[in-house]
């Protein structure tokens, strides 16, 4: 078992475990609580009140951050033809169709998200076990199916998450960095949460938000006051 760090203990000590904390608050103590050399990704955490086992109940999207993620979004594009220069004009990283197939079935994954031309998903099909478990299967859920090949890249490089409900019912999300001013992160975190209240499936009962959280990459969870959060919704 690995012990805590002195930086660590003391990071934690900053964090009341048992208070929720209104948003700006937490925002302050994520950034104060931060003892690492390097740029930190701050994370969100939301317990929903679903069933993911249920169909009915899944909770799956994307929203584009409008301070993006502060980092370059690596952008891969299975498209042909005319869609093909649509892609590299709109300034996707990487551009093809069987060639690109053949380099991820060798091992090769240098990029962050995968887009593909409805035409072209019988090809991506052959490699969905190797882009599934890593998150980078294109799914027209989350738009990354589509011949709006422009859009989809330009919204990915913007800072496009996209976000799915895990079986014990948390989503998982990026929402910046931590060298971001406060207001950016917030105006951040809102447009998250905003985007998975629209989400709420009708089959879902009860308390829908159950509890958030926030935290940068090695630092301590900050529980959020839902109340506070859900005041400041649109």
């Amino acid at each position: 078992m690995s012990q805590i760090s002195k930086k660590q203990s003391e990071a934690r000590a900053k964090v009341d475990r048992t208070q929720n904390y209104p948003l700006k608050d937490a925002i302050e103590l994520v950034k104060g609580s931060s003892y690492c050399k390097f740029d930190e990704t701050v994370d969100v955490a939301v317990r929903l009140g679903v069933d993911p086992r249920h169909a009915d109940q899944m909770v799956r999207g994307a929203v584009v951050l409008p301070n993006g993620l502060g980092k370059d979004v690596r952008v891969l594009v299975f498209a042909k033809g005319e869609k093909e220069k649509e892609a590299r004009e709109a300034g996707a990283d990487h551009v093809g169709a069987e060639d690109l197939v053949a380099k991820i079935q060798e091992g090769w994954f240098d990029f962050d998200m995968a887009i593909a031309t409805p035409d072209m998903m019988g090809v991506v099909g052959k490699i969905g076990k190797l882009l599934g478990p890593r998150g980078l299967m294109p799914n027209p859920k989350v738009g990354t199916v589509t011949f709006d090949i422009e859009r989809a890249v330009k919204e990915c490089k913007a800072g496009k998450v996209e976000y799915r409900v895990e079986k014990a019912g948390i989503v998982h999300a990026p929402v910046g960095k931590l060298s971001f001013e406060a207001d950016k992160l917030r105006e951040n975190i809102l447009a998250l949460m905003e985007a998975l209240v629209k989400a709420k499936p009708s089959a879902a009962k009860g308390t829908y938000i159950k509890k958030i959280s926030i935290s940068s990459t090695m630092g301590p969870g900050v529980p959020l006051d839902v109340a506070d959060v859900s005041s400041q919704l649109v």
